[in-house]
């Protein structure tokens, strides 16, 4: 049974039974504490923790996850993937544990003829938690296990809740008896790779309490209302199904494993190490293709820099079975005819995801060949040392500005016999994202670290009425008022705090667009409104500035929103619309915004394209944006289904969340039409203006193109137009003629420049004979010393010309310094001969400072010190 029909069962059964069908969350997740949704329950969190309603009694979904915890494991086991689908079934407080026992083992051992997957019954064992009685019993009365087929197990196997307080319960986990080939009889307690599970019931039905760990935290009794969550591992399901022994080996990712095994020459099966580098191949790219489908990008940091990591591995891979050659041009292509069946989307957008991959693949590249010269130079310098591993220090460098992996870094230091301090590198990362995650969660808070004051606050007054795209002013009432370490009486002029209103006409910083400014004013005092966020679902608050008087819980105020910045931040957001239009309308229908900000005044847009743009595609895009403008198309606001917003072609940024009901931006209809949920202008014209200001590289494959509107659009231009105004008055010419009159002066300067330079060479060559001429012999060594007003490099030429001028047979030893401290040191072939070695003469003569090669080094000399240090030279060289 091919997977896509696996899938299609599972929805069909669950539908038939009264369940709505819920689309796949895109993978990046707008949850604060997660890069990418890692469970099939992320996108009903809200529901089962009972921060929001859920919009329907009973639901059912394939859930695309991604999990890079244990990458590491990928291709080492039959059980790690990195990305997965996970089948569920969810009750939001309709039925419980009957019912979701039933329908696990109807559609598990159910025939194939009636839709069911034909399990073998007798090879089903179940697990329970040791205290749920009733799910022991449901497993004997509903499906007819034996005692001895149903295992009980503790808290960490089977009890489940999120780590934090709230919702908690008894687990039931199904296990699959894959035969005694595959290991040792006696049950999941024994042998969970000859007892596969591969499908996971939650009973939420406890409330718990604080604590740390799986265990040891306190329940503080039943839920009011008791909701099921249950997992089914989609590729486990089929590698029962299809009869083969991992996960790797399925329909979805064996084409891709072979096509890389052909690709490297070698065979899957010959060889172990061979085979855990090809599975590796064909999880990651798989992964690569649903990450890059669902917008995430290559980069540096988050998300982006999982995709990198997975990418990189792929690539690293498939070198070390031999093959030098780009590779995910052909893999790729593979993994999209697996999936497309199921997730048609990587088939439509395949030229942008190919696209990306390949400007990833060749960054890779070119980052082995750099970065294997810092290694190769700090591996060096560690053995010159005596010392026997390459610091943490020297391995975060390499990762962090290089992008170079740490498992390479450790197999190429191994292959040159040195370790690597992995315990200081890993310090190093984790500091890294400590500071990533504080920052975050700061910002995210609204600069509180409280969150759970915040819940407090929403529990107990439920979501802010939010007011920002229907009016500029609400009157509202302090709900509370947080510090840094939580809820505070009152705030006083000059403090910085948190507050929560009851309704509010602020926007919160979101899709791009910076969060409004403005004023909360009351009886009591006045505070500048300087940040709002959405640390919670449905929880607006805003980071204020007390300016005079004080706030407090309570307090009646009007809050109000600066309508200069609001207008201001309209036509930038509406400006970013009308730019991402314009540019797909000149560059094609790839070149899809991968990110955006916009402030009043300053918009930038992210996009994937290799390479700088032209000039005339600047202007082409800047002109197609303005033409917009001109034509005054209108702008419209339409709430649909997401199923419609798709039909209409309607796109949608990935990372963002989406409801049952999505809000719809267009401009001029069909020419640009968005999921959004910022403010925007009434008509296009409104705008003013879109000025480009900048165009430039983010990383590979990734162009940022940078604009003004508004009035600082139009001010931008107007200092534009004095700047070239100015210089045509400077140089007496229209501005029409001013490049070709620049040019001209450019080309003047170059060959003067030229000229300057083979008189710079011509004297340097006078000089050089006559040093060479004067030189002192001391001990059998021609020693040449002088001073040299000019720069390092002048320094640099002087020393070799002087030098060649030596006799073959006669060791010489030249050394320059300059007025502005530089010192160059070079000897001749015959000096190296006889033992003398620059870099070693420099570092006596500095103290240690400097360095170079045998033949040529230098440093820096203090200032008045140069003729101290010269004179040393033939002392130096005198000495036995």
């Amino acid at each position: 049974m091919r997977t896509a029909d696996i899938r299609t069962r599972f929805l069909d059964f669950f539908a038939e039974r009264g369940h709505t069908v819920v689309p796949s969350a895109p993978l990046p997740t707008p949850d604060p504490t997660l890069l990418f949704v890692n469970a099939g329950m992320v996108p009903f969190k809200p529901y089962l923790t009972g921060e929001q309603e859920p919009p329907w009694p009973r639901a059912t979904s394939v859930q695309k996850c991604v999990r890079t915890l244990d990458i590491e494991e990928v291709g080492r086991t039959t059980r790690h993937g990195s990305f997965f689908q996970m089948n569920g079934n969810f009750s939001l407080g309709d039925y419980f544990k009957e019912e979701a026992i039933a329908f696990a083992w109807e559609l598990s051992t159910g025939s194939r003829a009636e839709g069911g997957y034909g399990l073998d019954p007798d090879r089903i064992w179940v697990t329970v938690h040791h205290s749920d009685d009733e799910a022991r019993a449901l497993w004997r009365a509903v499906a007819g296990l034996p005692d001895e087929r149903i295992v009980a197990r503790g808290d960490e196997d089977n009890f489940w809740s999120m780590g934090v307080p709230g919702p908690c319960g008894p687990c039931s986990e199904l296990y699959y008896d894959r035969g005694p080939a595959l290991g040792r009889a006696g049950g999941p307690a024994v042998d969970e790779d000859r007892y596969m599970e591969f499908w996971n019931l939650v009973f939420m039905q406890y409330e718990r309490g604080e604590g740390t760990g799986k265990t040891g935290y306190p329940i503080l009794g039943e839920l009011p209302r008791r909701n099921i969550d249950t997992g089914m591992g989609l590729e486990r399901m089929a590698t029962l199904l299809q009869g083969v022994d991992n996960l790797y080996e399925i329909d979805e990712t064996r084409p891709v494993l072979d096509r890389a095994a052909e690709l490297a020459g070698a065979r899957y099966g010959a060889d172990a190490t061979a085979d855990v580098r090809l599975r590796v191949v064909a999880d990651h790219v798989r992964t690569a293709l649903m990450l890059l489908a669902d917008g995430t990008t290559p980069g540096n940091e988050g998300r982006g820099y999982v995709l990198r990591r997975i990418i990189r591995r792929a690539v690293r891979s498939m070198r070390q079975l031999g093959t030098q050659d780009p590779v995910l041009g052909d893999l790729l292509a593979v993994a999209r005819d697996c999936m497309a069946p199921s997730y048609p989307e990587v088939a439509e957008g395949y030229a942008r995801i190919l696209d990306r991959a390949r400007g990833e693949e060749d960054a890779f590249r070119s980052t082995l060949r750099q970065g294997t010269t810092v290694l190769d130079t700090a591996v060096g310098k560690v053995k010159e040392a005596g010392g026997l591993a390459l610091p943490g220090a020297q391995a975060f460098l390499l990762h962090d500005t290089y992008g170079f992996p740490i498992d390479l870094t450790l197999e190429m230091a191994a292959e040159q016999g040195v370790e690597v301090d992995r315990a200081g590198f890993t310090a190093l990362m984790e500091e890294q994202r400590e500071r990533a995650r504080a920052d975050a969660r700061a910002r995210k808070s609204g600069g509180s670290g409280d969150t759970a004051a915040l819940r407090s606050v929403l529990d107990a007054h439920g979501p802010t009425e939010w007011r920002a795209w229907d009016t500029l002013t609400t009157e509202s009432t302090v709900l509370a008022v947080l510090g840094a370490e939580g809820a505070v009486p009152v705030a006083r002029e000059g403090a910085l705090a948190t507050v929560v209103l009851d309704r509010s006409p602020f926007y919160a910083e979101s899709g791009g667009q910076e969060a409004d400014a403005g004023r909360i004013s009351g009886a009591s005092g006045e505070a500048e409104v300087v940040d709002v966020q959405r640390p919670l679902p449905g929880l607006v608050v805003h980071r204020v500035r007390v300016l005079s008087g004080e706030l407090a819980a309570g307090d009646a105020v009007v809050a109000a929103v600066d309508p200069e910045w609001r207008l201001g931040a309209r036509q930038a957001h509406s400006g970013t619309h009308v730019l991402h239009a314009a540019l797909r309308e000149v560059l094609g229908p790839t070149a899809l915004q991968s990110g955006s900000y916009n402030r009043p005044g300053h918009l930038r847009l992210d996009f994937p394209w290799r390479g700088a743009l032209s000039p005339a595609a600047r202007g082409d895009i800047e002109e197609a944006a303005n033409r917009a403008l001109r034509r005054d198309l209108p702008v419209g606001v339409r709430w649909m289904t997401l199923p419609e917003a798709r039909e209409l072609g309607a796109l949608a940024l990935f990372d963002e969340s989406y409801g049952e009901k999505v809000r719809v931006v267009e401009i001029g209809g069909a020419w640009s039409r968005e999921l959004c949920g910022g403010t925007h202008v009434e008509h296009a014209s409104q705008i003013g203006t879109v000025a480009l200001t900048a165009e430039s590289s983010v990383g590979a494959g990734m162009r940022r193109l940078e604009a003004a509107v508004g009035i600082e659009g139009f001010g931008y231009l107007a200092r534009e137009r004095d700047l070239a105004h100015r210089i045509a008055e400077q140089l007496g010419a229209p501005r029409a003629e001013l490049p070709e009159r620049i040019t001209g002066l450019l080309d003047r300067l170059k060959a003067a420049d030229r000229e300057n330079a083979r008189l710079r060479a011509a004297a340097t060559a006078v000089r050089a004979g006559e040093l060479a001429a004067g030189a002192v012999d001391v001990r059998g060594t021609l020693v040449v010393t002088t001073t040299l007003d000019g720069q390092a490099q002048d320094a640099r030429a002087l020393a070799l010309a002087v030098r060649d001028r030596f006799e073959d047979t006669r060791p010489g030893v030249v050394a320059v310094a300059t007025e502005g401290g530089a010192f160059v040191l070079a000897v001749n072939r015959a000096a190296r001969e006889a033992g003398r070695d620059a870099g070693a003469l420099v570092k006596a003569l500095l103290g240690g400072r400097g360095g170079g090669s045998g033949e040529i080094a230098q440093g820096g000399v203090p200032a008045g010190d140069a003729s101290t240090v010269l004179a040393d030279v033939p002392r130096l060289v005198a000495a036995p």
